[in-house]
């Protein structure tokens, strides 16, 4: 049966997370697809990986027979991360826009799974899995608005999992998620509850579109 790696990265916990609902629709509708499949789960703000060291970062480009006992504890902990993406059926990331990017738990664990001559290079290991990222925002950096220029997570994301590692890689953006809460941007709250919605559909769309294909 088919493996989902579902990974959330959003500090607030439950509904409070615009990300984390819609990782939640699209996970729901998976499983209803692979009621038998499994999923593998981190959430990187409850329990975050280990930010890369010298001795991680080392270990990956030496002969694992010459690792020193830091390096190999430290490598071995880079391999359980990059053996779960590697053997999962399709990856689920929710990566709010945190300052401009995306949270610095998610980029440890990106920093751990990135290994040359592995994962990234010529044969990424993990080429073709596809990726469905949960991109929310509070405002909208879309295409045509003023703050496009400061839209560094699905650039950023396009560029670590799409051309880095070969993932095949697809967006969901609910946007306008501070509406509710930033009386500035009352007026907006109508839009916030348009993209909310469209999101939530997205999720379980393409949750059950690709759960039909892979298991095609």
């Amino acid at each position: 049966m088919a493996t989902l790696l579902h990974i959330d990265s959003s500090l607030l916990p439950g509904d409070a997370s615009s990300s984390r609902t819609v990782t939640d629709a699209f996970r729901k509708a998976w499983q209803e697809q692979h009621p038998d499949g499994t999923v593998v789960y981190r959430d990187l703000a409850a329990e975050p990986v280990p930010h890369i060291t010298a001795a991680s970062h080392t270990a990956g480009f030496v002969d694992p027979a010459t690792h020193t006992p830091e390096q190999a504890a430290a490598f071995a902990a880079r391999v359980k991360l990059i053996e779960e993406l590697e053997q999962a059926d399709a990856v689920l990331i929710g990566a709010p826009m945190y300052n401009f990017t995306i949270p610095s738990t998610l980029k440890a664990w990106l920093d751990n799974v990135i290994l040359f001559g592995r994962t990234a290079g010529e044969n990424p290991s993990a080429k073709g899995i596809p990726v469905t990222v949960v991109a929310s925002r509070g405002g909208s950096y879309a295409p045509g608005t003023p703050r496009e220029p400061f839209e560094y997570v699905q650039n950023y994301l396009a560029a670590a999992l799409g051309d880095g590692l070969g993932l095949e890689l697809d967006f969901i953006v609910p946007e306008l998620t501070m509406a509710p809460q930033n009386p500035a941007m009352a007026e907006l709250v109508p839009l916030y509850e348009a993209s909310r919605e469209r999101a939530l559909q997205e999720a379980a769309a393409k949750a059950k579109t690709l759960a039909e294909r892979l298991a095609a």
